[in-house]
C-alpha cells in the first residue's frame, strides 16, 4: 500500500479475475472508502465523461502501488465500484425502467450485494493468455481479455470516425485481443490474419470472450407492472452514484 494511505480506512475487495490475468496475480485489492473529498470527482459530472469519473475515482481509492485502474480488467473495476457504492449509500440501487406493454415508466430496486461473479471454467496460462482453436480456419491462437484502458482507447478511436463512415470496431478489438497465431506474435502477421479472418472465427472469439470474461453478472430479468419481462443491465458512471446529487 502507498505510504500516504497507511492510516486511511479501507477494506479488501475480491476480484472477479482472481488475479489470473495479471503479472502480480493478486486475487484482491485494498480499496478505501469514499470521503467528502471524493465528492469533488463525482461533482465533475458536467466536465468529465463517465469513463473519466470512473478512472479518477478508482485511482484515488485503489490502495495498491503496483496497479493502475487503466491496467485492470473492466469486471474488476466494476467490483470496486460496487464496493464503493455499497459502503457509501447501502446496497439498494433504484432505477427507472419502461414497461414494454404500456410504455410507462416504473421504478425498480435491486440489491447490489446480490451481484455475483460470472462463473467460468476457463484457465489462462502463466502469461494470462487463453488458447483457442478457431472453428473455420482451425488455427490455434492465444488471446487476452482487454484492460479497461484498452477498451476506452478503442472506443475513442471508434468515436473519432466521421458520421456515415464505417469504423473498424471489430478489427480494432481483435488486434488487441489476439496475441499469437500459430506461435507467431509478429504484429503485421496477426493484422494480416485478422483482415482475412472468416466471420465464423471472429464471431467465435467474440462469443467466447462475452461468455468467459471474468466479471460481475450484471444482467437482471425484471417483471414489469403489466407482467411482461424486462431484461436490463446494471451500468456504471455518474448515475450509479446519483445519491450525491
Amino acid at each position: 500500500m502507498n505510504q500516504m494511505h497507511l492510516d486511511l480506512p479501507h477494506d479488501v475487495v475480491l476480484l472477479p479475475s482472481e488475479g489470473k490475468y495479471y503479472k502480480n496475480k493478486k486475487k484482491s485489492v485494498k480499496v478505501g472508502y469514499l470521503t467528502a473529498a471524493d465528492e469533488n470527482i463525482l461533482a465533475s459530472v458536467g466536465n468529465l465523461s463517465g469513463d473519466q469519473i470512473i478512472t479518477n475515482l478508482v485511482r484515488s481509492k485503489l490502495y495498491e502501488p503496483d496497479i493502475r485502474p487503466e491496467e485492470m480488467m473492466e469486471g474488476d473495476l466494476e467490483a470496486i465500484l460496487v464496493f464503493l457504492r455499497n459502503t457509501s449509500f447501502g446496497a439498494n440501487y433504484d432505477f427507472t425502467l419502461i414497461d414494454p406493454e404500456t410504455d410507462k415508466k416504473f421504478e425498480h430496486t435491486i440489491t447490489l450485494e446480490s451481484l455475483d461473479f460470472k462463473r467460468t471454467e476457463t484457465e489462462p496460462n502463466s502469461e494470462g493468455l487463453i488458447s483457442l482453436v478457431l472453428p473455420k480456419t482451425k488455427k490455434e491462437i492465444k488471446i487476452k481479455f482487454l484492460t479497461y484502458g484498452e477498451s476506452q482507447s478503442i472506443n475513442r478511436q471508434i468515436d473519432s470516425y466521421p458520421k456515415g463512415m464505417v469504423s473498424p470496431s471489430v478489427t480494432l478489438k481483435l488486434t488487441k485481443q489476439i496475441i499469437e497465431v500459430e506461435g507467431n506474435r509478429e504484429e503485421n502477421a496477426i493484422a494480416d490474419f485478422i483482415s482475412k479472418m472468416p466471420i465464423m472465427d471472429s464471431k467465435y472469439i467474440n462469443n467466447f470472450i462475452r461468455e468467459n470474461e471474468p466479471r460481475l453478472d450484471l444482467v437482471r430479468e425484471i417483471i414489469a407492472p403489466s407482467g411482461k419481462k424486462v431484461i436490463t443491465r446494471v451500468t456504471f458512471g455518474a448515475e450509479f452514484f446519483r445519491p450525491f446529487f
